[in-house]
């Protein structure tokens, strides 16, 4: 396991098309021998967690997987948690399809722009990242991925050290190939200093996924306790391989909370499916990092959620 020591940066913001590596990688874990079909549960991967907290690895390990038995959908996961220093990953090199969770890399790739141009946003633009943020839309998100040409996207992956993540070709940003580590990379930039995005873009950033609308604020939030800052985004996209993506990330401050998750699913055959393995992982690991938190204060997301879904080429 590598080190869950989080580099400090300068507060100057600096964003060049440079390789800039700015978490370091957690480790996947490794899959138990077994054959055939009969052994599938014992040969999947199970959690692997790391912690400074006596006995707390342990145990998210054991919830995790508790969370997952029985589910029949591939799952990703990434956690880091900066008043612990815990760190929990299952197959966090794997990737897949983004659906809309890309629009906060999109976000990301605005602000890295505007900063090496030394300039704000514009009023349309703040008007797009808006609506690409808190409502999903996908039509602003077109327009951002346009503007900013997937040369641009890949800068800002050099720069963020998101070296896995590869952008969706002809303008199929939901496409976009990703991984849970990457994407914990990601929430790392936005929720700590950093030489990448200027405190004034992570602000920005962290405000928006803060006001997504109620029918969007499922998944990873599931669970969180009282007096936690929420910032989310989700997404879910269906296709004739792999059947419903359904993915969700989620940072987790103020009140003495200093954690993000990642969750990626594919493979199940309803959307239901895939949201129901999120919240459930979700739930674990909020308790395990929050045990004296009340269940009546507990964050209950909404029961009919909601996403908009990406354009993709027909199967």
């Amino acid at each position: 396991m590598t080190s869950d020591r989080i580099p400090r940066h300068p507060r100057t913001a600096v964003c060049a098309a440079l390789t800039a590596a700015v978490v370091a990688a957690p480790v996947v874990g490794a899959p138990v021998a077994g054959t055939g079909p009969a052994s599938a549960a014992a040969t999947a991967p199970r959690p692997v967690c790391v912690s400074h907290q006596s006995g707390l690895a342990g145990k998210m390990s054991k919830d995790i997987a508790g969370a997952l038995r029985g589910r029949s959908g591939t799952v990703a996961i990434s956690l880091r948690d900066h008043t612990t220093h815990t760190r929990c990953t299952l197959r966090a090199n794997q990737r897949f399809d983004s659906a809309s969770v890309v629009k906060v890399t999109v976000l990301g790739t605005l602000l890295c722009d505007a900063q090496r141009h030394h300039r704000g946003l514009t009023k349309r633009e703040k008007t797009l990242a808006k609506a690409m943020i808190t409502k999903s839309d996908n039509a602003s998100t077109s327009k951002l991925w346009k503007q900013l040409k997937p040369s641009g996207v890949k800068a800002f992956l050099r720069t963020a050290g998101m070296d896995a993540t590869v952008p969706g070709k002809d303008g199929y940003w939901g496409l976009t190939r990703i991984t849970a580590n990457d994407q914990e990379r990601l929430l790392d930039l936005i929720t700590h200093a950093n030489t990448v995005l200027s405190d004034g873009s992570r602000a920005y950033i962290l405000s928006l996924m803060g006001k997504v609308i109620p029918e969007q604020r499922w998944g990873t939030p599931a669970g969180a306790p009282g007096g936690t800052k929420i910032h989310v985004k989700n997404g879910w996209l269906e296709r004739s391989s792999h059947a419903w993506r359904v993915h969700s990330v989620g940072a987790f401050t103020g009140g003495g909370h200093d954690y993000t998750l990642t969750v990626l699913t594919q493979d199940d055959r309803t959307m239901e499916a895939g949201v129901a393995t999120i919240e459930a992982v979700a739930r674990a690991v909020h308790k395990d990092l929050n045990p004296t938190a009340h269940a009546n204060t507990l964050y209950a997301p909404t029961d009919r959620p909601e996403e908009a879904l990406p354009a993709v080429p027909e199967d």
